[in-house]
C-alpha cells in the first residue's frame, strides 16, 4: 500500500488530470465569443458582397474588441465605424465586438445588429439609403 504524501492533491485515481481537450478543436463548442462573431460579420459581409461585390472590391472589414475611448469619451460607445482611406490603404468598415455583445440581449438580436450595422455603414459610404442597399433592412427576422 502506497502512503500519501501531505500536501499532494490528486485529481483522480491515478494522480493525472485531463490529459487533453473534452472537444476536437473543429468543434463549434471549443470556438470562443470571440471567434464565433467574426464568423458572424463573415456571413454578413459575404451577403453584403454577393450583391455589391463591385462596388465594395477596395472596402475592408474588420473587427475590433474596443474602439477608442477618446473620440467616445462624451456620448454613446458606438457599435462601428468606417475608417477613410490613407496613404494606399483601403477604406475600412470596423464593427466594434464587446458594445454589440453587451447591447445586444439575444444572439437572434445580435446578428440583427451586426446586419444592420454593415447596412448602414455600407450605405453611408456608397451614398444610398441602406433599404436600397438591403431590403431587410431594420425588418424584424422570421
Amino acid at each position: 500500500m502506497r502512503s500519501r504524501v501531505a500536501g499532494v492533491r490528486r485529481r483522480d485515481r491515478h494522480g493525472r488530470g485531463l490529459r487533453g481537450p473534452l472537444t476536437p478543436p473543429q468543434a463549434p463548442v471549443s470556438r470562443t465569443r470571440a471567434e464565433r462573431f467574426e464568423d458572424l460579420v463573415d456571413d454578413e459581409v459575404r451577403r453584403l458582397v454577393q450583391r455589391w461585390g463591385r462596388e465594395l472590391a477596395r472596402v475592408e472589414f474588420a473587427v475590433e474588441d474596443v474602439p477608442d475611448v477618446e473620440p467616445w469619451s462624451d456620448g454613446p460607445v458606438p457599435l462601428g465605424r468606417t475608417l477613410p482611406a490613407e496613404g494606399g490603404a483601403p477604406v475600412r468598415i470596423v464593427v466594434y465586438r464587446r458594445p454589440v455583445e453587451v447591447r445586444a440581449s439575444g444572439e437572434a438580436e445580435q446578428v440583427r445588429l451586426v446586419r444592420d450595422l454593415l447596412v448602414e455603414e455600407v450605405a453611408d459610404l456608397l451614398g444610398l439609403s441602406p433599404e436600397s442597399v438591403d431590403p431587410s433592412y431594420d425588418s424584424p427576422d422570421d
